[in-house]
């Protein structure tokens, strides 16, 4: 999905000027704290938090000195065509310079607000200076074919080449029947040196489940070939809403690099006047006369016809309508998507990019009220869902329900997700059936990605300096989801294993001796001596990190935000300049001897 620029203000003196930024593209202003006096959100660091911006694929609009901008994402710089617009604008409005991103938004956002303010966009990409165009970005609702042959045309169209337009000259070239180098733009292949494609069509497909993809792949291509269609002037793929999660519908559009988009059966039944091969079969099935003749037209709007007909495999069907014009508001809904996201302990450094870009992609978050704070500006303007310590179940249910209904919904969670955390409890959900207070169907339908994150185990172990580097294990102290037996009894299989141990939720307000138990357990097998680290709100302000003995281990100074590293009988307490550091050898030491020992 396209997100949303942000605009970046960082004193009072570009305030007036980026509030009229952000109400000319409908966008939020987040500003500097204690120096901006009105934003949709605040932060406290320029640097990080643009750079937090940039790497979750977000346009960036600086309200400030470029030399700021550049200094905050030259550390990701990597692939030009993938990286957000990045645009600044001096603080009296006066000048607006696209940094970054110039064929990727960039320049239309600047010249956009420039008109807004009635200043000077100052672009400087040579195809937009000297022809005011970028051939690689074309008007919306068309595609070009092929991108990697942008650059060496316009570098000829700059040593003085003339181009011959074949179609529409979407961007108002001075063309000539005799050019050198073509540009074509139409619905059909093409052999021009750039091929434009208008997004006019709207492909319709149905499948038995679980069909072959490349059963519907070839199908698709066929019907593309029968009406003479490049793959790029598909707009969207579409079928009826029970389809949303079959892999072939999924790997066609991805295929294409097209939205999957989804109908309801009363709304492809509404197209049922306008099929030419309407099933009775069908509509007994799921409710309607025809799913890819429907889809098809439902997608194209009122003014389309069928350029393809339903064609079908013995798995699949497949039919092609063409729309009057490009399709640019895509009818029907998406598939809807849950990420689960572990954004680490909580410090914003800590989170990776992918996650801070799925939080920026989603529409609603999820999840306990303070994970979703420690999100901080990433979190404004967003629909936010909060539940309780204990909501466990009620949080994960509803992100389904939500991304059932088509949503782009983020399940927002601490450390990795997927330990001890909400990771485990959806995939339960999804697993169950109805009868067993499962999520319906259509949140069983939901795409689910998860994410890694930065888990509280190795921010602890990263803040002692290297406590896992043997073997070790992780073992959560709660009695609430785990028999009490269950849990004494990974307790004395971890110590008699002489494993690094990792407590999870190791007390409670009501819990307070299953760590007094388990430390007696331990001290069975180990040392008396043997270091333990407590580390409390890792990656916060409050971050608070001692060591102990492990006989020394008092239950009263450890709390629910305390993460418990026990050593084995192999760990060390190091005494090193900066203070002390835990570490577990691997064993390096008695190779090296062994290796000494050889005979030369």
């Amino acid at each position: 999905m396209a997100l949303t620029p942000i605009v970046i203000c960082l004193n009072r003196s570009g305030e007036a000027t980026a509030h009229r930024v952000a109400q000319a593209l409908d966008s939020p202003v987040h500003g500097r704290e204690g120096r901006v006096d009105a934003a949709d959100a605040f932060f406290p660091d320029a640097l990080e938090h643009i750079r937090t911006l940039f790497a979750a694929g977000t346009p960036v609009i600086g309200v400030c000195a470029a030399g700021i901008l550049i200094r905050a994402v030259a550390p990701l710089l990597a692939d030009k065509t993938k990286e957000p617009p990045v645009v600044a604008v001096s603080d009296d409005g006066g000048v607006v310079v696209p940094l970054l991103g110039g064929h990727r938004g960039a320049n239309r956002l600047a010249n956009e607000i420039a008109q807004a303010l009635e200043a000077t966009a100052a672009v400087t990409t040579a195809g937009d200076v000297a022809l005011g165009v970028a051939l690689d970005a074309p008007p919306a609702g068309y595609r070009l074919a092929n991108p990697q042959d942008a650059k060496s045309v316009m570098a000829r169209l700059l040593a003085g080449e003339t181009p011959r337009v074949i179609g529409e000259n979407i961007f108002g070239l001075e063309a000539s029947e005799s050019g050198t180098l073509t540009l074509s733009v139409g619905a059909a292949p093409s052999q021009a040196d750039l091929r434009y494609h208008p997004q006019s069509h709207a492909l319709g497909l149905g499948c038995a489940r679980n069909a072959d993809p490349e059963e519907l792949w070839a199908l698709v291509q066929e019907v593309l070939a029968e009406a003479n269609i490049a793959p790029e002037a598909v707009a969207s793929v579409n079928s009826i809403d029970l389809k949303g999660d079959e892999p072939a519908m999924n790997v066609v559009a991805r295929r294409l690099g097209v939205p999957l988009r989804l109908f309801t059966a009363q709304e492809l039944e509404a197209q049922a006047a306008r099929l030419e091969n309407p099933s009775e079969v069908v509509f007994a099935e799921v409710g309607c006369h025809g799913v890819s003749e429907g889809a098809a037209l439902a997608a194209a709007g009122a003014g389309a016809t069928l350029a393809v007909a339903k064609r079908k495999t013995a798995n699949a069907t497949a039919a092609l309508a063409k729309a009057p014009a490009p399709i640019l508001d895509l009818p029907g809904r998406a598939r809807g998507r849950l990420s689960i996201i572990g954004i680490g302990p909580g410090q914003h450094s800590w989170r990776t990019p992918e996650a801070s870009a799925l939080v920026a992609q989603a529409e609603e978050l999820v999840g306990y009220g303070l994970y979703i704070d420690l999100l901080g500006p990433l979190a404004a303007g967003k629909a936010r869902s909060d539940f309780p310590l204990g909501g466990e179940e009620d949080r994960c249910r509803y992100a389904l329900e939500q991304a059932g209904k088509g949503k782009n919904v983020a399940l927002i969670c601490s450390g990795d997700a997927g330990i001890y955390a909400m990771g485990a409890l959806v995939f339960e959900l999804l697993d169950r059936g109805p009868e067993a207070m499962g999520v319906s169907d259509a949140a069983r339908r939901v795409e689910v990605i998860c994410t890694p994150g930065v888990s509280a185990l190795q921010g602890a172990a990263a803040r002692a300096g290297a406590p896992l580097g043997h073997d070790f294990c992780a073992i959560s102290l709660s009695d609430l989801l785990t028999p009490r037996e269950d849990i004494v009894k990974r307790l004395h299989a971890a110590a008699e294993g002489d494993f690094v141990i990792a407590f999870y939720n190791p007390v409670s307000m009501r819990r307070r001796t299953l760590l007094a138990e388990a430390r007696d357990i331990l001290l069975k097998h180990r040392p008396a001596d043997t270091p333990v680290m407590l580390a409390s709100s890792l990656g916060r302000p409050e971050e608070h990190i001692r060591y102990r003995k492990l006989s020394e281990l008092e239950v009263d100074e450890v709390d629910m935000l305390t993460v418990v590293l026990v050593g084995s009988s192999h760990s060390r307490l190091a005494q090193l300049g900066e203070g002390p550091r835990m570490f577990t050898p691997r064993g390096y030491a008695r190779k090296i001897d062994g290796d000494l020992a050889k005979p030369a």
